[in-house]
């Protein structure tokens, strides 16, 4: 069996307006085959921003509420919601709510979203 804790888990500070700790996958001790795992908070007006990929995904909201795009869809979320991501869907989340919005991320197959370092870099 292995281990982790949330708290052990850094994370990365975007300028978008959250922290992502992956806490199953890249830059984790803990190592999956077929996803990756890990929570993100979205501090007030901040978001995911909008992105794709070849990776199917899930969104579980925590805590807070906001405001999901997927495609030509936009609707409200808030915790205890469950959102599935096709792959290659254009998708956004924005914490629209006065406090931070925490959710949880899978997606599959198991590798590193190009999203986080374009972001990084200023590019999105």
């Amino acid at each position: 069996m292995k281990r982790i804790h949330l708290d052990d888990a850094e994370g990365t500070l975007f300028p978008a307006g959250r922290r992502t700790r992956v806490l199953v996958g890249k830059d984790s001790p803990l190592q999956a085959k077929g996803f990756v795992m890990g929570r993100v908070r979205i501090f007030p007006g901040g978001s995911i921003p909008g992105h794709e990929h070849f990776n199917e995904e899930i969104y579980h909201i925590l805590s807070g509420s906001g405001e999901m795009e997927a495609g030509n869809e936009t609707e409200t979320v808030r915790a205890g919601d469950t959102v599935y991501l096709d792959p290659n869907i254009p998708h956004t989340l924005r914490n629209t709510g006065g406090s931070d919005m925490e959710i949880l991320f899978v997606y599959s197959p198991a590798g590193v979203v190009e999203h986080w370092q374009e972001e990084l870099e200023g590019k999105r």
